[in-house]
């Protein structure tokens, strides 16, 4: 080979090799969206924008994230907006349970579980049901005996049909054998703000809510918390169990993808969310805001996916929560 070739050709290899590792070393090269498919000001538009500046933080090169709310149909429409994105790295959002599972068990919905990358889980938020301060029903067995004696006559909200505030007053029905009258709206916050204004009786919400509701001063009453065990950051609040009623619900809240990122882009996102969570800023943050954290990786995060999936399928079958 004559040396002005080999050298010609060196050059271009070269050239090829550091071109591939700029464009590698580029992403993100625009800003990102992060979807939230709920309104604004409930638990996951918190979530998100609490965190969207930490994964900017370790994304580097400048990296912007901007969260942009998709509400509607219990989550179908956000959870949709990510499983069409082009998998390039510039959509992602949060996928929130039980609703990303239920949803296409339930219906013909237009995304499916299979189209979505779990990346990282961030929160795990037991769910609660809360009264206005001023409400008759002081304790939960208040509430089952009302239901008991005056059936469909008390109004619960919840974050959409299928969502864990619908599914934890369906449990709720079939363990006390009461009948409540279910007010599905787009989102935890007109859910909320419904119960405040007492246009509806019972908020069937998550933890993190209630508390930071009642830390900004606002007058309710939380009656049970759904959870295995009480919460260290509320040990004065009952769990479901405790006031005899077999009902564990929560909402996991983690950020995914849809199905197809480049491997490279995937793991920068992964070592991102990953460093932005565990963050000691955004963990004093979380805590500050009251949002129960549990980092699980993206392993971890579809394993519990995959089991609540099946779980789902089989409270589906044995009773179907449309019906």
């Amino acid at each position: 080979m004559k040396a002005s070739t080999f050298f010609s050709t060196l050059v271009t290899s070269c050239a090829l090799m550091l071109g591939a590792a700029a464009a590698q070393a580029a992403y993100p090269e625009k800003p990102i969206t992060m979807v939230v498919a709920y309104g604004a000001g409930g638990s996951t538009d918190v979530t998100a924008r609490m965190l969207a500046p930490f994964i900017e933080k370790y994304l580097g090169d400048g990296a912007r994230i901007v969260v942009m709310n998709r509400g509607g149909a219990g989550g179908e429409i956000g959870f949709a907006a990510i499983a069409d994105a082009t998998p390039d790295g510039y959509t992602i959002g949060f996928i929130n349970t039980p609703n990303v599972v239920t949803i296409p068990i339930e219906r013909n919905a237009r995304f499916s579980l299979d189209r979505l990358d779990p990346l990282v889980n961030i929160v795990d938020d037991p769910g609660i049901m809360t009264v206005h301060g001023d409400s008759p029903y002081k304790t939960l067995e208040d509430l089952v005996a009302q239901a008991k004696a005056n059936p469909n006559t008390i109004t619960l909200g919840s974050t959409g049909v299928g969502s864990d505030d619908h599914l934890g007053m369906l449990l709720l029905q079939r363990q006390a054998g009461v009948r409540l009258t279910h007010v599905p709206f787009p989102g935890s916050a007109e859910n909320y703000r419904s119960m405040l204004g007492r246009h509806t009786q019972v908020c069937g919400q998550n933890l993190g809510e209630g508390l930071r509701g009642k830390a900004g001063g606002d007058n309710i009453r939380i009656l049970g918390v759904m959870s295995t065990q009480r919460w260290d950051m509320a040990p004065d609040l009952p769990t479901f169990k405790e006031l005899g009623y077999n009902i564990t619900m929560a909402s996991l809240r983690g950020i995914g993808a849809p199905k197809g990122l480049p491997a490279d882009v995937r793991a920068k996102l992964v070592e991102a969310v990953t460093k932005a969570a565990n963050d000691p800023e955004f963990q004093s943050k979380a805590r500050d805001t009251f949002q129960p954290l549990r980092i699980l990786n993206s392993e971890a995060f579809a394993a519990e996916l995959k089991e609540l999936d099946g779980d789902f399928r089989n409270l589906w079958r044995e009773f179907p929560w449309l019906k």
